[in-house]
């Protein structure tokens, strides 16, 4: 049976009418750049994950980038993120002229490993003057960047503490998590993008909750920092013509706004769908324990509903490149998240990283493997997955 890996066709059928109408009202008010509606979209975005200010922007990669920028984060200075995720993280910092600083991952959820980040800045950072943090090439740290990787979300109390010790924001990539919940010490369960200083969230088409091309949002705690983030999304302007700072065109249009606001009401039915499949994937792929390793559930046990939102089904395999070459011999649809480290990218080279130097990072790029998990996946479908892969280990 052929499996694709992502059927974006089957998802339309349900948001047809929803999408073509608010679309066709765009077009009536041809009002197409920001306006009403896009500010809509950001008030229901903010009701939706409990933000408490939401700038819509072009991608998200341009809503981390504005960020960036709104905190006048730039030459001098260094950003912290993880070497294992989507390269914008890093390339945004690079963007704007700051260090990309890695510090290696949890081998069990794939996330910014919290102990770490404190070894890397009690042990090899210095202290500058003004009590500032310097990284070894003498940039100063300005923040932190954690990846809500797949749809878990981080372990925010632990990367908290770390942050706050150190006098580093907290800046969410919250990409691929978009209703994934976290409670921690709390109790209190939270969605993604509200426990740091700033988050920002893609809407591109494939993830949970996707429009009909690019789109992204910001979201913040602090008031002024959504009214700076206004700012530079749309050419630093206070006012026609009148640029405080200078921006970018980071602007989210009116047609994307409209397509998010018919699919909004439905993210946490799909949410669901998607775990529906991995439970099902758990249950059909439980016989090949130490040959195939399943994704973690770190939240699970604390009760809460969307204790993940798999935006990726990534399990971890014995024999990885021979077994996506079965799976395509077999027609079902994978992919591999990501198969080179930031830290071993080719334009990354001048900071001057070697292989082992991150090597959780190395060693899930080699392993991890992403299968078949959108919501409408039929049970027959999942069983054919699974099937494929006890197949290859019985051969």
């Amino acid at each position: 049976m052929r499996v694709p890996l992502l059927d974006l066709t089957r998802q339309h059928e349900r948001v047809r009418e929803a999408v073509a109408s608010r679309v066709q009202a765009v077009f009536d008010s041809q009002q197409f750049i920001l306006g009403q509606t896009v500010a809509d979209f950001e008030k229901s975005f903010c009701d939706f994950t409990g933000c408490a200010h939401a700038v819509g922007m072009s991608s998200g990669t341009d809503a981390q980038l504005a960020i960036l920028m709104a905190m006048g984060i730039g030459p001098g200075d260094a950003v912290v993120t993880t070497p294992y995720t989507f390269f914008a993280t890093a390339g945004c910092i690079h963007r704007v002229g700051a260090e990309p600083v890695f510090v290696d991952i949890r081998a069990d959820t794939l996330h910014l490993d919290a102990e770490k980040l404190r070894h890397y800045l009690a042990g090899q950072c210095r202290r500058a003057a003004d009590g500032s943090l310097l990284t070894a090439r003498g940039n100063r740290i300005r923040a932190v960047i954690p990846v809500h990787l797949f749809g878990a979300c981080c372990a925010m109390d632990a990367l908290g503490e770390v942050a706050s010790a150190f006098g580093l924001p907290l800046i969410e990539d919250a990409s691929q998590a978009i209703g994934s919940e976290y409670a921690g010490k709390s109790g209190q369960a939270a969605r993604a993008g509200t426990f740091g200083d700033s988050a920002f969230f893609s809407f591109f088409p494939t993830k949970n909750l996707g429009a009909a091309g690019d789109a992204g949002m910001a979201v913040c705690r602090n008031a002024g920092l959504a009214e700076t983030l206004r700012q530079v999304r749309n050419h630093g302007m206070t006012r026609q013509y009148r640029h405080h700072s200078v921006g970018g065109n980071f602007r989210l249009d009116a047609i994307q706004a409209a397509v998010l606001q018919a699919k909004l009401p439905l993210v946490g039915e799909w949410n669901e769908g998607r775990r529906r499949n991995a439970d099902l994937y758990r249950a059909e792929l439980a016989g090949l324990s130490g040959r195939v390793h399943l994704p973690a559930e770190p939240w699970k046990a604390d009760g809460l509903r969307n204790h993940h939102i798999y935006h990726q089904y990534v399990i971890r395999a014995e024999r990885r490149d021979d077994l996506l070459r079965h799976l395509a011999d077999s027609e079902i649809g994978h992919a591999v998240y990501y198969p080179v480290p930031l830290h071993l990218q080719e334009c990354f080279s001048g900071l001057g990283h070697q292989p082992g130097d991150f090597p959780e990072s190395e060693r899930a790029a080699g392993e991890t493997l992403a299968l078949p998990i959108f919501p409408e996946l039929k049970e027959e479908e999942i069983a054919a997955v699974a099937a494929a892969i006890q197949a290859f280990y019985r051969a």
